[in-house]
């Protein structure tokens, strides 16, 4: 295992990263259903919970950049260690903070530097470099899917810890539970980052960094992931606010970000297929129209608890099944040495929009009653993110000569 050129299984990789991706995300997507509970108990507007979740996602994007420069310089296992402690203590800070400060510097600043070292820019990191590019684009979609699949699974199981045992000791059996995150790192140690032959590199981080910066493509993939940001966290947060506040039930709630979860699954998964044989510009410009039609017709008819189900099982395929073409493309255009930290920009400016999808929905709530300013706002992006995906081009960057470490 000290060779540097010798590679993890595949399904070690797969069974591992997906692992650690249901437990981060699927932990992550249920803090929605923790909004009315919190607010209540502690006498706090929901625009204070919200600027928690809000500090979160932006706490996310921007310790994913440097998570995922140390990822690619040191490997992914010790980042998916320290991830995992900070995740716990979030967890732990979530449920004791007396005051909206420490809340949001528990449930904003420390579970977003946790969710940036244990989800997506750490276990791309590893996939690209891991796994072959005939293979990568569906690798991607195996470990999106499976985060995916962990909101299908922990929206139920959140929703029963909640009610059986109330908010705070819901939320301190999670903060124990993501503490399985450790010895699944452990299967995710790559050859070449412990010992003492680092891996041969032939372009610097900053190089790297300053290249992709000046390359129009990525800028307008990194620009369309500011969309997917802000609609997929404005939903997932407010969404069973919005639904309580129309008269329906908690359960109809935590049944809708379930189905969201399970259909993308298939979606993320089709995405990631999909990408092996298709301009991924092409399969990003379709989901973002798409969001904007399903959204448009979500608000047009009458809201019922089918209407609900309906919305959120095709919302749901197109929920996280921007990632793997996103990041699929940019180890194209780039190569994989540099993938954590590329993915992590990118990521970054999808974690802008999710503070303002999040803030925004708690912010004119308060304001105006009502959350139908940010679904139109929902729509208008999503158009704009489709016609910006459109021009992308996927080949490989020329380069002159390689720069050196």
């Amino acid at each position: 295992m000290h060779d540097t050129t010798r590679k993890l299984s595949m399904a070690q990789v797969l069974i591992c990263g997906a692992t650690i991706v249901t437990l981060s995300m699927g932990i992550r997507h249920g803090f929605g259903m923790w909004l009315q509970p919190i607010t209540q108990d502690m006498g706090w507007t929901r625009q204070t919970f919200a600027l928690a979740m809000a500090i979160q996602n932006l706490s996310w994007g921007v310790f994913g950049i440097f998570g995922g420069m140390l990822s690619d310089r040191f490997g992914a296992f010790r980042v998916l260690i320290l991830g995992a402690l900070l995740y716990a203590m979030g967890l732990a800070g979530m449920a004791l903070s007396p005051t909206p400060l420490l809340f949001s510097l528990t449930t904003g600043v420390l579970i977003g530097a946790a969710q940036a070292g244990t989800t997506y820019a750490v276990i791309y990191g590893v996939l690209g470099r891991q796994i072959s590019a005939e293979r990568r684009s569906w690798a991607m979609g195996v470990a999106a899917a499976a985060g995916s699949f962990g909101q299908f699974l922990m929206m139920p199981l959140e929703g029963q810890l909640i009610l059986r045992l109330g908010w705070q000791n819901a939320l301190l059996v999670l903060s124990a539970m993501v503490l399985l995150i450790v010895p699944l790192a452990f299967g995710l140690r790559e050859p070449g980052f412990h010992g003492s032959a680092p891996i041969r590199r032939t372009q610097s981080a900053r190089h790297a960094f300053a290249e992709a910066l000046r390359y129009k493509s990525f800028l307008l993939l990194t620009a369309g992931y500011f969309v997917c940001g802000f609609q997929v966290v404005f939903i997932g947060v407010h969404m069973p606010s919005y639904l309580r506040d129309h008269g329906l039930s908690p359960q109809v709630a935590s049944y809708a970000l379930a189905l969201i979860g399970l259909f993308n699954v298939f979606g993320t998964y089709i995405s990631g297929t999909l990408g092996q044989r298709m301009q991924k510009r092409h399969i990003l410009a379709f989901i973002y129209f798409a969001r904007a039609v399903v959204i448009s017709v979500f608000l047009l008819v009458p809201l019922s608890p089918l209407s609900v189900y309906v919305f959120s099982a095709v919302i749901g395929a197109l929920w996280l099944s921007t990632v793997p073409p996103t990041n699929a493309a940019v180890a194209q255009i780039f190569g994989v040495q540099h993938l954590s930290m590329l993915s992590g920009f990118v990521f970054f400016s999808h974690q802008i929009g999710s503070f303002l999808g999040v803030w925004l929905g708690g912010y004119l709530y308060d304001t105006t009653g009502s959350y139908d300013i940010v679904w139109y706002m929902a729509i208008v992006l999503g158009v704009a993110a489709g016609l910006i995906n459109l021009p992308v081009r996927e080949g490989a960057i020329a380069r002159a000569t390689p720069q050196a470490a």
